[in-house]
């Protein structure tokens, strides 16, 4: 890895803090760029706008999507504006570069009656893997939570006094989800159990597995997808569709935007307004049935 790449990960790493996710795939993509330009001899701090616009063509044969391309020319804008602000770079070779146009991807979600019946008809196995489950479920579509900070929270994050959980999001941005009465009590019922049922556990995590370790995100997504795929046919049923659902039943019960976003941890609007066809596509169907000349 060439020295200037090393550096900027490092930076990312441990004066922004950004996630370990994060940090893979900004690993990835500039490891994918060195590698390219081995052809031509340069480092990625070396390379022009022509050799970044080949390959973005070379991604294109190989049939890598232009929302993945746009990713990853993303994570290479940091890295140049990285070098920029050390001044080890004088021009950044993308302001030559016009990236694809990616098609506008709506957020999947499940319908009301999918939801009602996952968290009243759908039965939870007895134990605490059950109990487990089910508070995960009920904590992704009661506070539209990403998967990494539901895998953080601390019992401390959970303030049943005033029905809210504290979040570490994004960046290291903190934000208070207010949760509703129902989930509050499920929250304090499923601490009981948890102190019943595991002993000892490292940290003090709010949801860990029966053996008392964190979760990992391979075992809430299995969860999750394990239990959309009994009220639901869509084609994706991860953590992030509850999280879309969330958001898109709040919106249609007209819910104020910047709410949700605050809500979400959205660093801009833009993100939020995704949101908004769901809702758009609703008041049409109301005006067809309610107005007189529809």
């Amino acid at each position: 890895m060439q020295k200037q790449v090393q550096s900027f990960l490092n930076y990312i790493e441990f004066e922004k803090r950004y996630s370990k996710h994060t940090l893979e795939s900004y690993t990835n993509d500039l490891l994918q760029l060195e590698e390219f330009l081995k052809h031509y001899e340069k480092e990625v701090s070396q390379a022009s706008h022509i050799d970044i616009r080949n390959w973005m063509v070379s991604m294109m044969e190989n049939k890598i999507t232009p929302r993945s391309i746009n990713r990853k020319i993303s994570s290479l804008q940091s890295f140049y504006k990285f070098l920029l602000r050390k001044g080890e770079m004088k021009k950044n070779p993308l302001a030559k570069v016009q990236t694809p146009k990616a098609s506008k991807r709506l957020p999947v979600f499940v319908e009301l009656p999918g939801i009602e019946k996952l968290l009243t008809q759908v039965e939870f196995p007895e134990g605490y893997e059950g109990t487990r489950d089910k508070i995960i479920i009920e904590l992704f579509y009661g506070t539209g939570m990403r998967r990494s900070e539901l895998m953080n929270l601390k019992e401390t994050d959970f303030d049943s006094y005033s029905s809210q959980v504290k979040v570490l999001g994004k960046g290291n941005k903190e934000r208070i989800i207010p949760i509703h009465t129902k989930l509050t009590n499920s929250i304090k019922i499923f601490i009981e159990e948890k102190r019943k049922a595991v002993p000892s556990q490292q940290g003090n995590f709010l949801i860990v597995n029966p053996n008392g370790k964190k979760l990992d995100a391979g075992t809430v997504y299995h969860c999750v997808n394990k239990y959309l795929n009994l009220v639901t046919t869509i084609d994706k049923k991860s953590p992030h569709t509850l999280r879309h659902t969330f958001a898109t039943h709040l919106m249609n019960n007209g819910a104020d935007i910047n709410a949700v976003k605050e809500l979400l941890g959205h660093a801009s609007l833009a993100a939020t307004q995704v949101y908004t066809h769901n809702t758009i596509d609703k008041l049409k169907n109301i005006y067809k049935q309610a107005h007189p000349k529809a």
